[in-house]
């Protein structure tokens, strides 16, 4: 009894925690409800009047993006802004051809009389921070606008950000990233579905009210001063914008995010670059979380809600462990459930936790048909989306757990960035793409393994009892097609 006993301990705690989170999740979305009838009110400015204008530093961090350079560089000089207010940096690590291709388009845009610098260096000491602190060395701008390669800003981008900062103490304000190829295949569109409850529900859930949130890492415009206040860019995260953000808010700085400006983007076609993107996202969060848990808990001017929901925002990540503990142990808890009467009133009271799921669904509801719409039939796309989304998101636990425990045990790798493609139609190949690896990640076997598992899961609801027991059976099913998916499209694409 001593090993059903430890397991049901640690399947009860992963539970728990999802239903804090859950909960966490419904305040945000009181907030956010709340939050649509108050709108910042930019301040006015005359942008013929060059004395009002504040000096603006474009930084586009780069590395070896073969694909989407001249892209980037032909959207950036289309922002409409006083010339003299205007400088764009190319912060370049690149190892490859591209850095000639690079200086030769920058060439040319500098005899058109554009503001733009090629910066170089010789290391790439901190990775994208480090880039990024290498540039704001000769960076003339009072605000610094941060772009990836991938980003497609608007022209009017920086006159419908710049006047947000209305007080001294706005250090960064961020939009809301669009997906230029959203309706691409199955992937990008379960990643837009994650990243648009992100960018809605999180993001103004706590700004309303006045929680930390987190630079997204580009597309957002940041005061240069704050920079320096907060300790300037750090490479010893995967995530330095959720590292700069925490130290800048803990320094008492605000924040203004703008869920009405979007900024376009282009989402992962090839499921090996998302598997590296969540590897840095969730990694990074774990080892934020290492870094900042004692600087916020400790701090004497942050209210308890706001440590509260920053500890948890700093947990988001560690959801996948949890989510993956539940999915693991839920298979022995099905016959510890049939093997022993007198739990009965426990797997009662168990039941109770699938509240959570209903959160989430009610949560996602409201930021799906923010974008879609309301209605009968958008609601039933919906209910698709949402099962298909989590889905695959549990067939990521695996990849995204171990990144998780790497992060908060204190492991170091590399900054793997995510490759770029430059695909929109399905009629766009990413099959000749230089930056895929062609070694498949041994993760990638015990997902398929993990397939297996839970199609015994599934035959178990079968066989377990007098006549069975099918209450975990969709929730076994779920994680059957998702790591079935996450499988056979790894092994179907270079990885």
């Amino acid at each position: 009894m001593i090993v059903e006993t430890i397991t049901i301990i640690i399947y009860t705690t992963a539970l728990i925690f999802i239903l804090i989170y859950a909960l966490a999740q419904l305040n945000l979305l009181f907030n956010y409800v709340r939050a649509q009838s108050k709108k910042a009110t930019p301040k006015k400015i005359n942008w013929q009047n060059l004395n009002e204008v504040p000096f603006v530093t474009i930084q586009l961090p780069v590395y070896n993006e073969k694909y989407v350079m001249e892209r980037l560089l032909k959207n950036i000089v289309l922002i409409d802004y006083p010339k003299e207010r205007l400088e764009i940096q190319v912060l370049d690590d690149s190892t490859d051809d591209t850095l000639e291709n690079t200086a030769a388009l920058i060439a040319k845009l500098q005899k058109m009389g554009i503001d733009i610098q090629h910066v170089l260096r010789k290391k790439r000491t901190g990775f994208k921070a480090g880039a990024l602190k290498e540039g704001l060395k000769s960076a003339k701008g009072e605000f610094i606008a941060i772009f990836d390669a991938d980003f497609l800003p608007k022209p009017d981008w920086l006159k419908r950000t710049v006047p947000h900062f209305t007080s001294e103490n706005i250090g960064v304000v961020q939009t809301r990233w669009g997906h230029i190829n959203r309706d691409y295949s199955l992937l990008t569109k379960v990643q837009a579905f994650a990243l648009d409850a992100h960018f809605s529900l999180e993001q103004v859930g706590r700004n309303s009210h006045d929680h930390f949130i987190n630079f997204n890492g580009t597309a957002g415009i940041w005061r240069k001063q704050c920079i320096i206040d907060a300790g300037n860019w750090e490479g010893d995260t995967l995530t330095e914008d959720l590292d700069l953000s925490y130290r800048a808010q803990l320094k008492g700085w605000k924040f203004a995010y703008l869920e009405d400006v979007e900024t376009p983007a282009e989402l992962p076609v090839v499921i090996s670059a998302a598997r590296s993107q969540q590897f840095r996202w969730n990694k990074g969060g774990a080892e934020n979380f290492q870094k900042m848990k004692w600087r916020l808990l400790t701090s004497p001017t942050i209210p308890l809600k706001t440590k509260i929901h920053g500890l948890l925002h700093l947990l988001n990540s560690t959801m996948f462990l949890n989510i993956f503990i539940v999915a693991v142990l839920s298979i022995p808890m099905l016959y510890i459930k049939n093997e022993y009467a007198h739990l009965k009133v426990y797997f009662i009271v168990m039941s109770f936790f699938v509240i959570s799921t209903l959160i989430f669904f009610v949560c996602y509801w409201f930021m799906f048909k923010k974008i879609y719409g309301g209605g009968i039939l958008n609601f039933f796309k919906y209910i698709g989306m949402f099962f298909t989304f989590f889905s695959i998101a549990m067939g990521f636990s695996l990849h995204n757990t171990i990144a998780i425990l790497e992060g908060h045990f204190g492991k170091k790798s590399e900054f793997i960035r995510t490759p770029k493609f430059n695909i929109n139609t399905l009629k766009d190949s990413w099959k000749d793409n230089i930056y895929l690896k062609d070694k498949i990640s041994p993760h990638v076997v015990l997902e398929g393994l993990l397939m297996l598992y839970f199609a015994f899961g599934m035959y178990s609801a079968f066989v377990v009892g007098k006549e069975g027991d099918f209450g975990l059976f969709p929730f076994h099913l779920m994680l059957f097609l998702g790591f079935g998916y996450v499988f056979f499209k790894s092994l179907k694409t270079r990885s």
